[in-house]
């Protein structure tokens, strides 16, 4: 290493010399060389570190002395190599005439580094009249060209023409921080070798291949024999009901007829019609075109006609004439559907008994309620299969249609024609009466089959929209209601059979009686009458009713009014028939008894009632009614509904004496004579009963019966009358009376039934 401020830029004498020395080269006393700290301060208290300058000494001026350097030495490395930097091979041009006379001077003479291995620097242009300083960047401590020291920034004499100028001292410079030591070289890289491609063995890279080759065929060949042979049948199945659409095919549903044949409902050909909405091009024209013939406003049909989906109802039951109207306009998307429709001919006649069907093909009321499981049969259901335009394809394997199974007719026991009068007559009687509601019951007395059910307000099957809900089924069978007085002559056959009494018994009758703390009236005021049984039953006593009753035993007598038929629903097929309430056990205490006895304290049906009349009038032999005697299968077969086996609860001698006392009623002194027949001999019963209001549970107003078979001495029908709440009365004889006659005479002539030819047996009322 050179030595210490001689490393080729002066130890500290960086300074440029000045113009007078003749020498501008960096690194020499006269400012040409750099010193060892490379134009930076030395580090205090080393060799050739600047002194400090003496008291008084000039001040130099910052426009005539050097900048000191920014960096110290210590901010390069040092050098490892002595060898000089390498210079550019072309030297510039000089660019003036000083600079052409430094490039002629010696070498020696333009202050190089100082020993040698520094860059030589060109000295510095002096103005005129100025003292040249050093120019170089070190302070002091450098050696010049000379070899000596340099002091700091030192005057090198007068320039020419000026005068001398005192250089003020360099300021002492931080120390300089440690060099940083020398990066080791990196080893000189050795030549690229060419780099050797190495290709691969064809054989192994197509056995490769092929197996990939072979591993997808596979995986193609295994989903194949899968789709077409293993899984073939169930991807047929499911390509088969892409397309496929399945519809109900409707049973013919069983007819009603009534007795002699006559359509009560039949099934008519009708449909629902049915839209595919994604292929309604035109709503708003379709439902122009439809309006008309569906007669339903335009807005609603095309509010069904628009939407997306491909199912939907727009009409139901509409007639066969009518569709194939629609069908004639060849609006695409419309199909339609077998729809269980019903026609019924007859109309209000018997359409309480009937009933009628629901929009979805289900009955609501009557029998088409009660019989809807065999009067439906079984629906089938058809198969097709469409195009993706909706276009039936004829003769597709898909399609398969399964035939129904027709439902089973019914045949009932009603006479058309006198299910009609007795509607009508029953709606007239209501009226006069001013009551609320009326039933009416024809009975054919040998076999109890029913010939007529009226009931207020008649129905409409057809227009059932025009009857309230609660009106629709029959009262007749539904409605419990407590029967009055026209139940004495079931009391009276009781009493008899168990020889108890008979139509001559006399009893000692007051007009009121106290039983259990309560008083039991008649209901018009007398003495003490000594009234016969017949007597008791003609006058309506409710006091002799009593008398008689009381003697039976209780259990006897509920014995007694069950098998007649109370207290237990008919079963004749219908809807909500009510078997009305007969108190028992403990409920049914000796005022209960005393109460039945004259028709209080029991609720009963009008089925009930004809029914237990009927079992009088046949000698005392009971047949559970009956409203359906045959069914009609889909070949037009009749089965007969088999009647119940006959019962006796009386004896014949018991039905026969209280006929006697039936006909009594009808006599001089009965109160039966308005429901007399011209021509034939009548045993009946009126009824005034107190009515329960359920609003307050109390006795409230009443209802008014007239009951009776003819002709009395070869009973045929039986005619039952009740009116409920009439306004205008409420004599069973005066209000029911009339309308029993009328329908009992009607009856009589449509069954071909000759007027009695013997007189009523006269009986006494009152003992002589």
């Amino acid at each position: 290493m050179p030595p210490k401020g001689q490393d080729g830029r002066g130890a500290a004498g960086s300074g440029r010399g000045t113009a007078g020395q003749g020498s501008a080269g960096r690194g020499s006393a006269a400012g040409a060389g750099r010193g060892t700290a490379a134009g930076r301060t030395a580090r205090p208290g080393s060799k050739g570190a600047p002194k400090a300058a003496p008291k008084g000494a000039p001040k130099a001026s910052a426009k005539n002395t050097a900048k000191p350097a920014r960096r110290t030495a210590a901010a390069k490395p040092v050098r490892t190599s002595a060898a000089p930097r390498a210079r550019k091979s072309a030297p510039k041009a000089p660019k003036n005439e000083l600079d052409a006379a430094w490039a002629s001077a010696p070498t020696s003479s333009r202050g190089g580094r100082a020993d040698g291995a520094g860059r030589t620097g060109r000295p510095a242009p002096v103005r005129a009249g100025a003292v040249a300083t050093s120019g170089g960047r070190g302070t002091s401590g450098g050696r010049g060209a000379s070899g000596k020291p340099s002091s700091g920034r030192s005057s090198s004499g007068k320039a020419a023409g000026g005068k001398p100028r005192a250089v003020r001292a360099p300021k002492a410079s931080r120390p300089a921080r440690p060099p940083k030591p020398p990066k080791r070289p990196k080893p000189p890289k050795g030549p690229k070798q060419p780099r050797t491609v190495r290709l691969a063995d064809p054989r192994k890279r197509l056995r490769v291949t092929l197996v990939g080759v072979c591993v997808v065929l596979s995986l193609f060949g295994g989903r194949l024999i899968q789709l077409q042979g293993i899984d073939a049948s169930t991807y047929a199945a499911v390509a088969n009901t892409i397309g496929l659409k399945t519809v109900p095919v409707r049973a013919d549903r069983g007819a009603i007829i009534d007795r002699d044949g006559e359509p009560l409902a039949s099934t008519v050909e009708a449909y629902n019609v049915v839209v595919d909405q994604t292929q309604v091009a035109n709503p708003a024209a379709y439902a122009l075109q439809l309006e008309s013939i569906l007669r339903t406003p335009a807005a609603d049909l095309q509010r069904d006609l628009t939407g997306s989906d491909r199912y939907v109802v727009v009409a139901r039951g509409v007639p066969g004439a009518t569709w194939r109207q629609i069908r004639g306009l060849g609006l695409a998307g419309f199909t339609a559907e077998t729809a269980a429709a019903r026609d019924y001919p007859a109309g209000t006649v018997a359409g309480n008994v009937v009933g009628f069907l629901g929009a979805d093909g289900l009955g609501l009321t009557g029998l088409e309620q009660s019989m809807d499981k065999s009067l439906a049969g079984v629906d089938g259901e058809a198969t097709y299969q469409f195009s993706p335009g909706g276009i039936r394809i004829p003769n597709s394997s898909a399609n398969h249609v399964s035939q129904p199974v027709a439902g089973t007719g019914l045949r009932l026991t009603l006479d058309g024609d006198v299910q009609w009068h007795t509607e009508q007559v029953l709606a007239e009687a209501v009226e006069n009466a001013g009551a609320a509601d009326g039933v009416a019951v024809v009975m054919d007395v040998d076999t109890q089959e029913i010939v007529a059910l009226a009931a207020t307000p008649a129905f409409d099957p057809s227009d059932p929209s025009k009857t309230e809900a609660a009106d629709r089924g029959s009262a007749a069978v539904e409605d419990a209601y407590e029967p009055g007085s026209v139940f004495k002559p079931i009391t009276m056959s009781a009493v008899v059979d168990q020889g108890l009494a008979d139509h001559s018994t006399v009893f000692s009758v007051p007009d009121n009686l106290r039983r259990g703390g309560e008083t039991i009236n008649d209901y018009y005021s007398h003495g003490e009458d000594q009234m016969t049984l017949a007597g008791v039953v003609a006058k309506s006593s409710n006091v002799g009713t009593v008398l008689a009753a009381e003697l039976l035993e209780k259990d006897v007598y509920h014995d007694y009014l069950r098998r007649f038929g109370f207290g237990t629903a008919p079963d004749l097929g219908m809807p909500g028939e009510t078997g009305g309430r007969l108190p028992s056990g403990d409920d049914f205490t000796d005022l209960t008894r005393d109460n039945v006895a004259f028709g209080q304290g029991i609720s009963v049906s009008a089925v009930q009632m004809a029914s237990a009349y009927a079992t009088i009038a046949n000698g005392g032999v009971r047949v559970d009614p009956r409203l359906i005697s045959a069914t009609i299968g889909a070949d037009g077969r009749e089965t007969p509904v088999e009647p119940s086996a006959p019962e006796r609860v009386v004896s014949e001698q018991a039905a026969a004496d209280v006929t006697t006392m039936m006909e009594a009623v009808m006599g001089e002194g009965g109160t039966g004579k308005p429901a007399l027949v011209d021509g034939y001999r009548v045993a009946g019963k009126t009824g005034t009963a107190q009515r329960v209001d359920p609003d307050c549970g109390c006795y409230a107003d009443y209802n008014s019966s007239f009951m009776g078979f003819a002709p009395a001495d070869d009973p045929q029908y039986v005619v039952v009358v009740s009116l409920f709440d009439p306004k205008n009365g409420n004599s069973g004889s005066a209000l029911a009376g009339p309308a029993f006659a009328d329908i009992m005479r009607f009856a009589l002539e449509q069954g071909g039934v000759a007027p009695t030819g013997t007189e009523a047996p006269q009986v006494p009322l009152f003992a002589d």
